[in-house]
């Protein structure tokens, strides 16, 4: 049954029956049930217009969002905040009609001010009160990035359940692994067009109570499997609590604040589920504790004020842009949502002074600066081309004379040595600095209007190329790069806009701890040394949901996160060129072997080389591509059958004994997508390599396992030019 049956049936919930909105309807006529296997049976439909009612259960509720309905009022300091929507009343409050969301792109498009976002996400909470949705109770919501996403995951928030959250494009066999592991009882969904893609699979295997489409028509839908499912547009969940607000609000009963109970600080406010080892994505569970002290400790990083403008595109879901959404919104921005496809003219128009993104972003609007500039005659490019070879070279001594030069050797200059060194590099940067300056009028000035980020860009979720993040330091653009994960909610370490040490991540944030450990002994290791990075702080993750021994694993007793990445952290000098590099975190990849593109993505090698492997050809192979934009291989051949497959497909001649180092890898290549082609990713370029990995060689463990490790490290030069 849809909505558009179920609002002329005006039915109601025997009180059994009534979830955590904790009322039941003061008429009663006989219940009706969708019978349906996709709703589990006997799940009450609610009706679309809301009568007088009386308590019956305990609400759950966000102290300061909804605090003015409770008895007296209910007002709290920001000291007393609770829950993540609590943000919402100050800011309502504090920027009122200043716009907060601009959505060009979503039809109908939004911009939707302070004030009307907070009777949004009431709203929506509310509506999901009226359709049976409890406290502590999972709803997945599986959508992309808009302003309705954000209301969606504050609505369910602020009445206490827990919103489990993933992108529209991950595989269907995905989404149903972490729909059924959360036990998520109810799914929202991005669009008609992406519930039809998992309707019949998960129709079949799974319990869902109801439905909701956050953007799109519901005759969209495919009908098979959904006809006895509750399916409610987000026009139908806001009406619904809009009424049903409006009716608690217009009741002369006085309420009994015993029958409120307030989220707690240490509660679940979300499951994320991240990619394990294992093959199968693992549930962090993040509480709104860990979420406030990422709203409350973000703004040494970004220092934003009301009114500057924030240019969203990376999904919603992930934790980095969420955790920064939820801060920056304590300050009166600006937000607009883009696309892939219309960031550059966004940017261009829009004109951004942050943009919170990966470094597969800045590594695309670098590579189209080449282009800008051969736009000009050969003259201009060679003189542009010359300004920025100065200018780098100008930044390089301004570095090390401010004392941000990195360093890893924990013995530190003579303090007459130090003083010269200075002396000179302030004196030659001196004498650079009038080209410097011509070219920032001639040409930096012209790039930056291109690119549109008048204050900073925030980068997280990989490496960030060295030489990037030279070329933005010259043209005057500040990249602020950062080091965290899911489990931390995410921030753990982040460059200050005052100290920017080019190739670190910056020093830990507010009330976080960090240290380098030994991967055998676990023993602190001193500054400059590589070890295992580890992370406690009040952002650091309850825990994974039912899974205990991960949990074990990664988070000891005393609270330190094994984040499974390596690094170290720069030493302390007190003077010279290194004196404010000590305390800021380096990261040099990750332990484990999963690897993470510079788009942010997650990819496990071993499923691509056991599909790889499947071919004969193929001796040996170690997928590679960490902080690349694409994955590439290592393959030793087997010579005798690739020989043979080039004579049988008459690369080469019958009688040659040998191909080219072109036709081999041409030939593997093709193969490779062969084998790979039902894979998530697919494999770019390849390294063809004579010599076998083997035990004598260090290559591999005596359990015959290959030491990727070490195959990396050992062919590190060739990888360089393979992604030339």
């Amino acid at each position: 049954m849809t909505t558009n049956a179920l609002a002329s049936s005006f039915t109601a919930a025997p009180r059994d029956h009534v979830y955590s909105f904790g009322f039941a309807f003061s008429r009663l006529n006989t219940a009706k049930f969708c019978s349906g296997r996709c709703c589990g049976g006997r799940i009450p439909l609610f009706p679309r217009r809301v009568l007088r009612v009386s308590c019956q259960l305990i609400r759950r509720y966000s102290p300061l969002l909804e605090g003015t309905l409770l008895l007296g009022g209910g007002r709290l300091g920001s000291s007393d905040w609770q829950a993540v929507p609590d943000i919402w009343r100050s800011s309502a409050e504090k920027y009122g009609d200043r716009i907060a969301l601009v959505d060009p792109y979503h039809n109908p498009p939004s911009n939707i001010t302070y004030n009307q976002l907070e009777q949004e996400i009431l709203n929506f909470s509310e509506g999901l009160r009226v359709i049976g949705m409890k406290p502590d109770e999972k709803l997945a919501l599986y959508a992309d990035n808009s302003c309705r996403w954000l209301i969606a995951d504050q609505g369910i928030m602020a009445m206490g359940a827990i919103d489990v959250v993933r992108g529209s494009r991950s595989s269907v066999e995905e989404l149903l692994f972490i729909y059924k592991h959360s036990e998520s009882v109810a799914l929202a969904v991005d669009s008609p067009e992406m519930f039809n893609r998992i309707a019949e699979i998960f129709c079949d295997k799974a319990a869902i109570r109801f439905l909701i489409l956050l953007w799109g028509d519901k005759a969209s839908l495919s009908i098979k499997g959904t006809e006895d499912m509750p399916i409610f547009s987000y026009n139908e969940i806001i009406n619904l609590g809009q009424d049903s607000r409006k009716s608690l609000l217009d009741s002369k009963d006085t309420w009994n604040q015993g029958n409120y109970e307030q989220i707690s600080s240490d509660d679940i406010a979300t499951l994320i589920y991240t990619s394990g080892t294992t093959g199968n994505p693992k549930g962090v569970m993040l509480t709104h504790s860990n979420l406030w002290h990422q709203i409350k400790n973000l703004w040494d990083i970004v220092p934003a004020v009301p009114g500057d403008r924030f240019l969203s595109l990376l999904p919603p879901w992930h934790i980095y842009e969420r955790a920064c959404e939820y801060f920056i919104f304590t300050h009166g921005i600006e937000q607009m949502y883009t696309t892939v496809k219309n960031l550059k003219e966004d940017l261009q128009q829009y004109q951004p002074h942050y943009l919170i993104s990966v470094p597969l972003v800045y590594e695309t609007l670098y590579s189209g600066i080449p282009k800008q500039l051969s736009t000009g005659s050969t003259a201009r490019k060679l003189i542009a081309l010359t300004f920025i070879r100065i200018s780098m070279a100008f930044m390089e001594f301004k570095r090390i004379y401010k004392g941000e030069h990195l360093t890893r050797d924990p013995k530190q200059p003579s303090f007459l040595v130090s003083i010269f060194d200075c002396v000179w590099a302030r004196f030659v940067a001196a004498i650079l600095w009038p080209l410097h300056m011509l070219a920032e009028m001639i040409v930096y000035s012209k790039i930056r209007s291109t690119i549109g980020i008048s204050k900073a860009g925030i980068s997280g979720g990989s490496q960030l190329p060295m030489f990037v993040d030279k070329f933005f330091e010259t043209i005057g653009v500040k990249i602020q790069v950062g080091f965290g994960m899911t489990e931390t909610s995410p921030v753990a370490a982040c460059r200050r806009p005052t100290c920017i040490v080019l190739g670190s991540s910056g020093h830990p944030i507010q009330y976080t701890e960090l240290k380098i450990v030994d991967p055998e002994t676990d023993e602190t290791l001193p500054f400059g040394k590589k070890g295992i990075i580890k992370v406690r702080g009040p952002q650091v993750m309850k825990g994974y949901y039912k899974n205990p021994l991960a949990t074990r694993q990664s988070l000891d007793e005393s609270g330190w996160l094994n984040t499974g990445d390596i690094g170290w952290i720069a030493p302390h000098h007190s003077s010279g060129r290194s004196r404010h590099c000590g305390g800021t975190i380096v990261f040099e990849g990750h332990a484990k072997d999963t690897i993470v593109l510079s788009a942010g993505e997650n990819v496990e090698p071993l499923v691509l080389e056991e599909a790889a492997m499947r071919s004969s050809l193929i001796q040996q192979i170690v997928v590679i591509g960490q902080d690349q934009r694409r994955l590439g291989a290592i393959i030793v051949p087997n010579k005798d059958e690739v020989l043979l497959a080039a004579k049988e497909t008459s690369i080469v001649d019958v009688n040659a004994s040998e191909l080219s180092k072109e036709e081999l890898a041409s030939l593997l290549h093709e193969k490779l997508r062969t084998w790979t082609s039902e894979c998530t990713f697919q494999i770019g370029p390849i390294l063809v390599v004579d010599e076998p990995f083997t035990i004598e060689g260090g290559l591999m463990t005596p359990t015959m396992k290959i030491r990727r490790d070490k195959v990396v490290a050992l062919y590190k030069d060739q990888i360089s030019d393979l992604y030339d």
